[in-house]
């Protein structure tokens, strides 16, 4: 039998494009949601995101899209025509959650205001995401990820010591939004059962990037200290940083004073524990250019997996510094389902795991409007208005077998 899904029977409207809103219904679709994507006639964009691309013709899509737009149905709606946005609220009727990340004052000017969404659907959950929020000297201002990374202070944090801030490689605050607009919408969907009604879960890219700044905004609170890129080290535990080993960088985590005597142990130099300047973390973090000039030239004579081995039998958190393709090949991240194989679909798994309702990978990404008529039919649609709808442009349909 199939395992149960935690939040069957929950129906979802995701009209997002690009990545937090998509990845927040892609997570709620794994854990068992009806999602319904809505396109609009263009297409979400990240589609032609690429190369990489998978399949031909119709089919192809950007491999960016297919990794954020799984589990979910598909239909395109013309949102910008008076018919489109009846189709929405007839549909907005029987869904539980709406996911949407327009610009600010979009769906206002599309007739749904948000005191319009909760007088005429108290119980809906809406999810709403933009870069500023939509008030406050900055409120209705565009946000893409890095340019929160760099108005959010991230940017400024991270880089080679000495060096220029640099992006982190990953769309981090599009993401970690994704993850906190799914952790916000279970929280208003718990509250809904005591009260019956639903709410704005408010989520803004600035929010995000902000949240993510400890402990750099925890010292600039303490004591008004600035952070500066710092490359891999820590500011406020040494040493934690990476070193060249013989065959490629090695990343060292020491926490605590145990830990460093153990490392040098290993390192063959136990003197350098008891040495008044790396005594205690405090005194490590004071002395981080000599320490490292210690530790530097002993981790080079070792190799990367022989000296992680020593280390972590030794309780220090260690770890070769992996590429992408070392990652999604390791034996644990394969045990633990995080990459998924399946009818020629490959994406990351769902990182929320749950061991008896879990989340699962059903189906791949839908093409535009592949289920467009099967969406409105539902929705009390008959045959006539649909092909006449299909004809006007105000949805459209994936061709036949695509």
């Amino acid at each position: 039998m199939p395992a149960p899904s935690a939040l069957a029977g929950l129906r979802v409207l995701d009209l997002s494009r690009v990545l937090a809103g998509p990845y927040c219904a892609q997570m709620l679709a794994d854990h068992g949601a009806e999602v319904i994507k809505v396109e609009p006639p263009g297409g979400d964009e990240t589609r032609g995101w690429g190369p990489p691309f998978t399949g031909e013709g119709e089919a192809r899509t950007s491999a960016y899209f297919q990794n954020l737009n799984r589990n979910k149905k598909n239909i395109v709606l013309d949102l910008s025509t008076d018919e489109g946005r009846e189709v929405l609220g007839t549909l907005l009727r029987d869904t539980d959650v709406l996911v949407e990340n327009f610009k600010a004052g979009t769906l206002a000017k599309w007739g749904w205001p948000d005191d319009e969404l909760r007088a005429r659907f108290p119980a809906l959950v809406h999810c709403r995401v933009t870069g500023f929020g939509t008030d406050g000297p900055m409120g209705g201002q565009p946000g893409y990820d890095a340019v929160l990374q760099a108005y959010g202070g991230l940017m400024s944090v991270n880089g080679e010591a000495g060096g220029e801030p640099l992006r982190v490689g990953v769309p981090v605050v599009d993401l970690v939004t994704g993850i906190l607009a799914f952790s916000g919408v279970l929280l208003a969907l718990h509250e809904r059962n005591a009260s019956g009604l639903g709410q704005l879960v408010d989520c803004t890219l600035l929010d995000t990037v902000v949240s993510l700044l400890h402990p750099h905004s925890a010292s600039w609170l303490a004591d008004g200290r600035v952070a500066r890129p710092a490359g891999s080290a820590h500011p406020t535990i040494a040493p934690y940083d990476s070193f060249e080993a013989a065959d490629g960088p090695l990343f060292i985590g020491v926490g605590n004073d145990r830990q460093f005597a153990a490392l040098a142990r290993v390192l063959e130099a136990p003197s350098l524990a008891g040495e008044a300047r790396f005594a205690t973390n405090p005194d490590r973090v004071q002395h981080q250019e000599a320490l490292r000039a210690e530790l530097a030239p002993r981790v080079a004579g070792w190799k990367r997996a022989d000296l992680t081995a020593r280390l972590v039998a030794e309780g220090i958190p260690a770890s070769p510094v992996h590429d992408v393709s070392e990652v999604l090949t390791a034996p644990q991240v394969r045990h633990r389902g995080l990459v998924v194989e399946q009818d020629g679909y490959r994406g990351l798994g769902t990182p929320v795991a749950l061991t008896r309702t879990p989340g699962t990978a059903r189906s791949a990404p839908r093409p535009a409007g592949a289920d467009t008529r099967a969406v409105l039919a539902d929705a009390g649609y008959d045959d006539g208005w649909i092909e006449a709808a299909l004809v006007s442009g105000v949805v459209r349909a994936a061709p036949p077998g695509a």
